[in-house]
């Protein structure tokens, strides 16, 4: 009997051990989805309103992530050995202080905030206006040593979960709030509540509307076989509310597909403007481009036109200087007795005609190209200089005696 009394008081006590951890499992995991949820809902009312402290999806975010950051915190020790409550707002001002720039110091400053519990509320609006609420939470989970002294085992700042919480709060750097830090939001009498109804809600699809009424009538139709007067409830009738409210979400949910419908059709009239300028810009670089080839292969022509002209003229230069040289070298030789000054005027007179009419020398020195027509013109400058000096002789002033 006493061995069987000692089992059943080690399995009862595993049974609460198995039932807390698992308890303390779906606390956690309650409180992340719905953060998740409560940061979702309030990226999607900003699209449409400003955020302040009278917004609901606002006012459920600020209770959410208060629990979160109570969840197993520890209570501060008296010196009489009780245990007093604590709030977060003692482990973020002391976890938070390496943030630059950091808000503590005027938290702590204000006059119409008191209490623990309203300085951390309080907390949570700037840093949200300051769009720094990611950044305070990410740093004061990696001083894993203060986190460790103000959290008891189990926490979420403490468990995995942790990091998933400062990567849900990143998306709130696109929101601007604007929060009244002297409202009375920032009461720290009463903790806060969350409300989960929005998130347990079920909205009904317009495409299932008729199968629901359908179901419903099949429901009322079997029960009523069995049921009695006396028992029967009343009739399903949708309240007039009900339909209005359906109504204008599908009204709201028209405008908006209408507004992106409209946003979607200009963004494509914008794109088949800049499409076509873009279309015509590319025309008229190609016939710039083919107008320059043009022109580049005429400059090109004229170039090599030019140059062929300046080597035909370099080689009748040429030609012209080795034409007077051969003749002053002809005249020096069969004439010695001629001055060089004689020599090299005729030179130059025979450059200087030779440069003023140039086909006629081009001729020339085509005709001079054979050695037959240069010795018969040698031959005939050679008899010009023997005939003279026999016509001296014969004068009749130089007669020998």
């Amino acid at each position: 009997m006493a061995s069987r009394s000692l089992g059943g008081l080690s399995g009862s006590r595993g049974g609460k051990k198995s039932l807390s951890a698992r308890n303390a499992a779906v606390e956690r995991r309650n409180l992340i989805t719905v953060c998740r949820y409560s940061v979702k809902t309030l990226i999607d009312r900003s699209c449409f309103e400003t955020i302040d402290d009278s917004s609901p999806e606002f006012n459920n975010f600020a209770a959410v992530l208060e629990q979160i950051l109570s969840h197993r915190l520890k209570g501060q020790v008296t010196w009489f050995g009780y245990e007093s409550p604590r709030s977060f707002w003692d482990y973020i001002r002391v976890a938070c202080r390496k943030v630059s720039q950091n808000c503590i110091c005027s938290i702590e400053n204000m006059e119409n905030v008191s209490s623990s519990r309203a300085k951390g509320r309080a907390w949570i609006r700037v840093a949200l206006m300051e769009k720094h609420l990611s950044e305070y939470i990410s740093t004061a989970l990696r001083d894993f040593k203060t986190t460790r002294r103000f959290y008891e085992d189990g926490a979420i700042v403490l468990g995995e979960e942790a990091n998933m919480l400062a990567g849900m709060l990143l998306g709130l750097n696109a929101i601007d709030f604007s929060f009244c830090l002297k409202g009375e939001g920032l009461d720290g009498i009463f903790p806060a509540v969350i409300d989960y109804t929005p998130y347990l809600k079920f909205e009904q699809s317009s495409d299932s509307i008729s199968s629901d009424e359908e179901e419903l009538r099949t429901w009322g139709s079997s029960d009523s076989e069995s049921s009695t007067p006396e028992n029967m409830g009343p009739p399903f009738i949708m309240d007039e509310n009900s339909w209005f409210t359906k109504c204008k979400r599908v009204k709201q949910k028209y405008q908006r597909t209408l507004e992106q419908k409209g946003y979607l059709e200009e963004l494509l009239r914008l794109r088949e403007n800049q499409l076509s300028e873009s279309v015509s810009q590319n025309k008229i670089l190609l016939q710039r481009m083919e107008d320059s080839e043009v022109a580049h292969k005429l400059e090109k022509e004229q170039l090599e036109y030019i140059i062929v002209e300046l080597q035909d003229q370099l080689k009748s230069y040429q030609s012209l200087d080795q034409l007077s040289a051969e003749v002053s070298f002809s005249q020096t030789s069969l004439d010695p007795s001629h001055s060089q000054g004689d020599g090299k005027q005729d030179t130059l007179n025979l450059m200087s005609e030779g440069k003023e009419d140039t086909p006629s020398l081009l001729g020339l020195c085509g005709s001079l190209t054979s050695v037959a027509s240069y010795k018969s013109l040698t031959s005939l400058k050679s008899n010009d200089y023997v005939a003279s000096p026999t016509t001296e002789i014969t004068s009749p002033g130089l007669t020998p005696s």
